[in-house]
C-alpha cells in the first residue's frame, strides 16, 4: 500500500513563509511525477507545482514565490512557499503518480495525501 502524508501547514501572516512536506511510503517501483495541488473553498482544485521527467511546472499564480523539491533518499516532496498572500489560503494536497512494485507493467497509479490547511492572514 502506498501512502502520502503531508505536514507543515498552518497559519501565517501575509508575506510570510511555510514549508510543506510530503512523505511517500510503500512499495514503489518508480515515479512518473510528484507535486502539489490546492483547493480553496468554493473553488476548483488547481495545480501548484509538479515535477516529472519532462521537468517542473508551476501554476501561473506562483510567479517565482514557491519552489518544489524532492529528496529521493527520504521519499519526500517539499514545497517551499514564500511571500504568501491571503489568496494562497487553501487545502494543499500532495500528489504522486507512480508505479508500485505490484503494478510493474501496468499504467502508473495516482495517489493523494489527505491535505494540509494553509491559512494566510492579511
Amino acid at each position: 500500500q502506498v501512502q502520502l502524508v503531508e505536514s507543515g501547514g498552518g497559519l501565517v501572516q501575509a508575506g510570510g513563509s511555510l514549508r510543506l512536506s510530503c512523505v511517500i511510503s510503500g512499495n514503489i517501483f518508480t515515479y512518473t511525477s510528484t507535486g502539489w495541488y490546492r483547493q480553496a473553498p468554493g473553488k476548483e482544485r488547481e495545480l501548484v507545482a509538479v515535477m516529472g521527467s519532462a521537468g517542473t511546472v508551476y501554476g501561473d499564480f506562483v510567479k517565482g514565490r514557491f519552489s518544489i523539491s524532492k529528496d529521493n533518499s527520504k521519499n519526500t516532496v517539499s514545497l517551499q512557499m514564500n511571500s504568501l498572500k491571503p489568496e494562497d489560503t487553501a487545502v494543499y494536497s500532495c500528489h504522486a503518480e507512480l508505479t508500485p512494485t505490484w503494478g510493474v507493467g501496468a499504467a502508473p497509479v495516482r495517489y493523494w495525501g489527505q491535505g494540509t490547511q494553509v491559512t494566510v492572514s492579511s
